[in-house]
């Protein structure tokens, strides 16, 4: 071993990821200059630091503030239709409830990522709770579409800086290999499982509250993040060196931002407008530009050498595509519940609570206690495989289908592969990174999720749209049937579009088996002590 990984400046040079903590030398072997290992480790290398006392109520806290940032993904989508009738927002404006959100979400991500570097984690962690709640209460009290649409931008906008702060808080907490494990495993259960629990939360707040509550929740469970954030997390200043790139963040925020929203837009304008493909053609270039920029800034944004590791660009890749074939099922199974079989809001927040139940064992039952001793492909495309196969059984959709018969079987499967899979991303995407690129490593591996799953309900629901409206008008129809028509009509774009989404999830399963070819983290270690 060199010195420079024996002498670190700081704890958190010793306790920033796997592999790179100063592990005891075995004992009775000599180390390079044939000295005892004990003389070694007095003279050259530092006794390992001790884990923190605290770190599994730092979960809690960490836990609980990604868990409200993945609820607001969907939360508001089943309180959408009673906040635009009490707002007069019109149909042609109310998607921006759900894209403002998203828009400064995922392009925001890199630049909050690297924030959490500069100012240091702890503060960056305290100061997006603050804005995130902030936020919230802004858009709960909105009195006209204006103030609500700002509200949601500003929620994205201090979601970008707090998740990111809190997967690298999380990194550099847990670094022995089986806690870290678990400590991934619940954090992957949230990430999967709390998209589906907020359709549950919203479902409730929206039937015996009103649909403001699906914001104000956010304050109450930001406010003890924040409390419990001061007493248990570790307090560690900026690292040394890092500076804002400017010109990065203009390019690849605008570029991202360019590319969603040309996405969003391409459904209701068509993919042959002018704006869409201006947006195209303007996020191309942008993020062109950045690539070359971060190439030659001296301090970038988003430094090139995290996307020259195979192991986590594949991860980054797997975890871009899963969410492209998966965020879609929200939305398709959320209209079939409620439009053809008639579910309430409560009703269909709950029918997801079996998918959420089976993420949660995947993430944590399964994949957690695999990992240390199964190479992260073989989870991620054992995942991607179960994920696609529930897919495939939701072609097999009718207006005729039943929930315990067809739908139930489809979650659970998918819930199982989702559970399987984002756990290995997450821990394998963030292994072996310095730290003082924890944070960065973390922003990436949430803008993969939250632009691939943007994309992926765009471009899903767009194929599914034009299947049913193929369907309803070719043959012609009976106008005596409409109704059931219109019904067969939806159900049939979303079996084209679980179609698209098996394949999506197939093809990340492909993406992972060649290009993720990290080892099992014990059987790793044992490597490296030889």
């Amino acid at each position: 071993m060199s010195n420079q990984r024996h002498h670190g400046t700081s704890a958190e040079n010793r306790t920033s990821v796997e592999g790179e903590s100063s592990a005891p030398l075995s004992p009775g072997k000599p180390t390079d200059a044939g000295r005892p290992p004990t003389a070694a480790r007095t003279s050259d290398t530092p006794a390992p630091a001790a884990p923190d006392p605290k770190r599994w109520w730092a979960l809690v806290v960490i836990s609980l503030a990604q868990l409200m940032v993945i609820l607001d993904g969907t939360i508001v989508n089943i309180a959408l239709p009673s906040a635009q009738h009490d707002l007069g927002i019109s149909d042609s404006n109310r998607q921006w409830v759900i894209t403002a959100y998203t828009l400064a979400f995922g392009g925001l991500l890199l630049l909050g990522g690297r924030v959490a570097d500069l100012v240091g984690r702890k503060r960056t962690f305290l100061i997006g709770l603050v804005g995130f709640a902030a936020a919230s209460a802004l858009g709960g009290a909105a009195v006209d579409p204006g103030v609500l649409f700002a509200a949601r931008s500003l929620q994205g906008m201090f979601g970008a800086v707090l998740a990111p702060s809190a997967l690298s808080l999380l990194t550099t907490t847990f670094t022995d290999p089986e806690e870290r494990g678990k400590a991934f495993g619940i954090y992957g259960a949230l990430a999967g499982g709390g998209s589906a629990f907020g359709l549950v939360v919203g479902g409730l707040l929206t039937e015996y509250l009103n649909w403001r509550w699906s914001l104000y929740v956010n304050v109450p469970i930001a406010l003890v993040a924040f409390f419990g954030a001061l007493a248990v997390l570790e307090d560690r200043p900026g690292l040394p060196g890092v500076r804002l790139d400017v010109g990065g963040a203009l390019l690849g925020c605008g570029g991202i931002v360019a590319v969603v929203y040309g996405f969003s837009e391409a459904e209701p304008r068509g993919w042959a407008s002018p704006l869409v493909l201006s947006l195209f053609a303007g996020g191309v270039v942008l993020l062109v530009g950045f690539v070359l920029w971060q190439s030659r800034a001296k301090s970038p944004l988003l430094p090139l050498r995290i996307l020259k590791d195979r192991n986590r660009m594949g991860s980054f890749a797997t975890m871009g595509l899963a969410t492209v074939g998966m965020f879609g099922v929200f939305l398709f199974l959320t209209y079939y519940l409620q439009v053809v079989l008639g579910y309430s809001p409560v009703r269909t927040g709950l029918a997801f609570l079996p998918m959420s139940a089976a993420i949660v064992v995947g993430a944590t039952r399964l994949a957690a206690q695999l990992l240390p001793r199964t190479a992260p492909r073989v989870l991620m495309v054992s995942g991607m495989v179960l994920a696609a196969a529930g897919m495939v059984v939701l072609t097999r959709l009718t207006v005729h289908s039943g929930y315990a018969t067809h739908v139930l079987p489809a979650l659970l499967v998918l819930g199982l592969g989702m559970g399987l899979t984002f756990m290995p991303v997450y821990a394998t995407a963030t292994a072996g990174v310095a730290p003082k690129d924890s944070g960065i490593t973390s922003a990436t591996v949430t803008t993969f999720q939250q632009v691939g799953g943007s994309l992926g309900v765009v471009l899903l629901n767009t194929v599914a749209a034009s299947a049913a409206a193929r369907y309803i008008t070719e043959p012609p129809r009976d106008p005596a049937q409409k109704d059931l028509v219109a019904a067969e009509g939806m159900v049939h774009g979303f079996t084209v579009a679980s179609w698209w989404s098996a394949g999506a999830l197939l093809l990340a399963a492909l993406v992972a088996a060649c290009a993720v070819t990290a080892k099992a983290p014990k059987r790793a270690e044992r490597e490296t002590k030889v």
